[in-house]
């Protein structure tokens, strides 16, 4: 395997991560980055450096961003969003592998891709059920921010040093892992 296939392993599984917090802006970091030739996607998946996709995103990233202000409604958003979740983090992966067996490149989104993404969402989402419940929603904006700001640095730490945000992903899922461990008392 080429460093550059790694490489871009390492950005698609950061992208996926960070679907798993928002679910548009990877998409729209994605996009821009490809717009501006930042990084190369999958010949298919061209048209995310389009403009009208850049725009898309955009809008849609603002209203996700939004809407997770809301307390209940992002309870709500985080229900619907597991489908979302998984086709985004499986879409953002596949994008970012370029020369590979489809077979490989299908495998490992959906796997990878897909899977970062769903088990990063059922976290959060579990983390703004527990402060819906301890504060009434009144913390959720809180978790909201911190899950955006993550989103964020994940997917421009992405695009910009892969390998840093592969490596911080695996942090967020051990933390994740010693947290879930220590509320369940095991």
């Amino acid at each position: 395997m080429s460093m550059e296939t790694l490489i871009s392993i390492f950005l698609g599984i950061g992208l996926a991560a960070s679907a798993g917090f928002r679910v548009f802006v990877p998409l729209f970091i994605l996009s821009l980055a490809s717009n501006f030739n930042w990084i190369p996607v999958n010949e298919a998946w061209s048209w995310l450096g389009d403009v009208p996709a850049l725009v898309a995103f955009g809008v849609a990233m603002i209203f996700e961003i939004s809407a997770y202000y809301i307390p209940f409604i992002d309870n709500l958003l985080d229900s619907i969003a597991i489908p979302l979740v998984a086709i985004a983090g499986t879409a953002v992966m596949v994008s970012t592998l370029v020369d590979l067996n489809p077979l490989f490149t299908w495998g490992l989104a959906i796997i990878a891709g897909g899977g970062t993404a769903t088990a990063i969402h059922s976290a959060t989402a579990v983390t703004r059920l527990t402060s819906t419940t301890a504060t009434g929603g009144i913390g959720n904006p809180l978790v909201s921010t911190v899950e955006t700001g993550t989103a964020t640095v994940i997917s421009l730490a992405s695009i910009f040093i892969p390998i840093i945000a592969f490596i911080f992903v695996v942090f967020i899922f051990f933390v994740g892992i010693k947290f879930f461990k220590k509320l369940s008392g095991k």
